[in-house]
């Protein structure tokens, strides 16, 4: 695996990017985007998708990634599925507001945490 990808993801969540937007400029080096244009098309999934009623930003990230690296002619779908099963097995769920315990008070996973696992997902 590529922690430095892992590690890269977060500090690019502590330097300006919403969590979608970390983890699409971690594979910024594998896809035919500028970093310009993978920041635009993450920006409207800060605090996941819809502020935090929907899915985590880090998660659609990693799909958006999948999709952009499937050039087999396979559908991305089952693959989507098990990205999506990964990153709930590591994360405890896949909705924002569930993930920072919005209505429980019991963080399941930390934005950093997301964002690694994302990563991790979209590595294994």
């Amino acid at each position: 695996m590529n922690i430095d990808k892992v590690e890269k993801a977060v500090d690019y969540k502590h330097n300006g990017c919403n969590c979608c937007q970390a983890v699409l400029m971690a594979f910024e080096d594998e896809l035919e985007l500028s970093a310009e244009q993978l920041k635009t098309l993450g920006s409207g999934f800060g605090a996941g998708m819809g502020c935090m009623e929907a899915t985590c930003g880090a998660l659609i990230g990693a799909n958006m990634i999948l999709g952009m690296k499937n050039n087999t002619g396979t559908p991305t779908g089952p693959k989507s599925r098990q990205l999506l099963n990964d990153f709930k097995a590591a994360c405890g769920a896949t909705i924002c507001k569930d993930l920072k315990g919005l209505g429980t008070g019991k963080v399941l996973c930390e934005c950093d945490d997301c964002v690694r696992n994302a990563v991790r997902a979209l590595l294994d």
